[in-house]
């Protein structure tokens, strides 16, 4: 009896789901663990077994590939170059020849894969993509650490890495990118680097001139637990930059502190190899001045470093912090995860919505010293009360622990790939074997269900420039009079280490709605306020109807 009156509410909610926006149903069911259905809990679905890597670095390009890569220096992958080629490299410690690859580029339409030669060693580097969509990726081990590695997207198979050895003034292993509002990257820290450099540096600086932040100096600690410092533009054009326990907001032009921001309470730090992750919440540049929120969730207790390098494998942390850094006087607003997590990736969905994917339940970043793996991702929803906000989704069958990767596609779903907690490849009689597969999670807003409130963008009219206005025309089988359009444009992220560095949405201001023909409405949108709000590039822009988002489509900001 009980089954049947399950099944029948379950339909019931389905039947709903047509004519009701996806919050309001959701809404319903706080915990994802009730139902089994796809628009309950998500679906998972494998589509490659293996690329032949193990994806430790991923970004999304603006042709709907994905580069991935992994270290360089662990011996062969599971793929060939082609062509014959081989990498020459008398400073890999492991193979002086190597006829391996070592980067992936990934078609997302076409579910395809090809190999890419890079030379030096790219073991726990960083990125960032400028305005013309190019991906400029950062440091690494060895003999790629002071190199800049470039990749322009092409639609054919022409494109490669480019490598300019020696270009960075200081070594850059477990740094952290952010593109600025001029189009320049900028490149912080570092193992034992307290400091920060550009990338184009000006004509006028010195090859080996850096600029000084004594802040990661202060937040290193035994374990230093402040690499890939957590960093994020801020519509003032400052930098908030998290490290250990504590933020600032860092002026990188006059190189100094405006802001010092109190830790958040548990004293627990957040950055590798503790390894929570972070988020800046969507930016509604629809009203007023523009309020400005990071999240940071999971990471591990201090000293667990220590105990795992001893055997002993502590509890991840299960908090969340909040903080609204406009504020006159910010202040962390804590919550509490449905599980502990480290290691986990933080994405942020089109609805707004973030998803918290990957890692583990105890121990903490670093060969071997996690356990207790988290395969149920969970969605937070910003807008929702304390304790009422994160919906638990349904598990995947693979753990992604160390070197796991996550970002957002343009048609909404997200790709994971990685996990690599050996030394080596190693992927038998171990807890976690290495990972060489590709996965897409489907959020619950791409179930069938939802069709017929999903909108589909036919075209995007006018220049996308900073408060300009333009139009987006779109088609849905049934619109909601009553329901909400909002264009979103997304920046997509070089993810490692679960930080997705660069990532942001903005959410447009909207003029109105005009319906233009049979099932087909146009939405007037104005453009960024400033290049601090949305730097110039390339984003995925979505529709949302509802609650349920369109596939992207690509636009450049200009």
């Amino acid at each position: 009896m009980l089954t049947k009156m399950l099944t029948s509410f379950t339909l019931a909610l389905l039947l709903l789901a047509v004519i009701l926006p996806l919050s309001t149903v959701s809404s319903q069911r706080t915990d994802g663990s009730s139902f089994s259905t796809f628009g309950s809990q998500g679906e998972w679905r494998l589509l490659q077994a293996s690329i032949g890597i193990s994806a430790m670095h991923m970004q999304l390009l603006r042709n709907n590939k994905v580069v991935m890569f992994d270290r360089t220096d662990f011996g062969p992958s599971n793929i060939s170059l082609q062509n014959g080629l081989c990498r020459m490299d008398p400073d890999d410690t492991v193979l002086k020849s190597d006829c391996t690859a070592h980067s992936v580029l990934y078609d997302i339409d076409a579910n395809t894969f090809r190999p890419l030669m890079v030379l030096t060693d790219t073991w726990c580097s960083s990125g960032a993509v400028r305005a013309d969509g190019t991906l400029v990726q950062t440091g690494g081990f060895n003999d790629g650490d002071h190199v800049v590695r470039i990749l322009a997207p092409c639609d054919d198979d022409s494109c490669d890495w480019v490598e300019i050895p020696g270009y960075l003034a200081q070594r850059r292993w477990y740094a952290t990118n952010q593109i600025l509002p001029d189009g320049r990257v900028i490149i912080i820290g570092g193992r034992r680097e307290f400091n920060y450099e550009f990338y184009p540096r000006s004509s006028d600086i010195s090859p080996s001139s850096t600029n000084s932040l004594n802040f990661l100096r202060e937040t290193s600690d035994e374990n230093e637990n402040n690499l890939y410092p957590f960093v994020h533009l801020l519509p003032d054009g400052n930098l908030f930059v998290y490290a250990n326990t504590r933020a600032i907001s860092l002026d990188h032009n006059l190189n100094r502190v405006v802001t010092e921001f109190p830790s958040m309470p548990d004293g627990d730090p957040r950055n590798y190899p503790s390894s929570g992750s972070s988020v800046l919440l969507p930016i509604d540049d629809n009203n007023g001045p523009v309020e400005t929120e990071v999240m940071i969730c999971g990471g591990a207790p201090r000293g667990s470093f220590s105990m795992a390098m001893r055997g002993s494998f502590s509890r991840a942390l299960a908090t969340c912090g909040r903080i609204k850094v406009t504020d006159e006087n910010p202040s962390w607003a804590m919550e509490t995860m449905p599980m502990a997590r480290v290691m986990g990736d933080m994405v942020i969905l089109p609805t707004g919505d973030v998803i918290i994917i990957n890692g583990a339940g105890s121990g903490t970043a670093g060969w071997e010293h996690g356990r207790n793996p988290v395969t149920r991702p969970v969605i937070y929803h910003p807008q929702a009360g304390p304790g009422t906000g994160f919906w638990v989704m349904g598990p995947s069958t693979r753990p992604r622990m160390y070197h796991s990767t996550a970002v957002l596609l343009a048609d909404g779903r997200i790709l994971v790939g990685g996990s690599n907690p050996h030394v080596l490849y190693n992927f038998t009689d171990v807890n976690y074997p290495t990972d060489l597969s590709l996965e897409a999670y489907s959020p619950p807003y791409l179930a069938p269900e939802y069709q017929p409130i999903r909108p589909t963008i036919i075209n995007v009219e006018g220049i996308l420039g900073y408060k300009q206005s333009f139009s987006v025309t779109f088609t849905v089988s049934r619109f909601l009079k009553q329901g909400i359009v909002s264009v979103r444009m997304v920046a997509p992220s070089f993810a490692t280490h679960s930080f997705g560095m660069n990532q942001r949405m903005v959410v447009m201001r909207t003029i109105g709605v005009l319906d233009v023909g049979p099932n087909t409405h146009t939405v007037n949108v104005v453009g960024p306020s400033t290049a601090e709000i949305a730097p110039p590039g390339y984003y995925m822009l979505f529709v949302v109807h509802s609650g349920v988002p369109s596939t992207a489509m690509w636009v450049r900001v200009q």
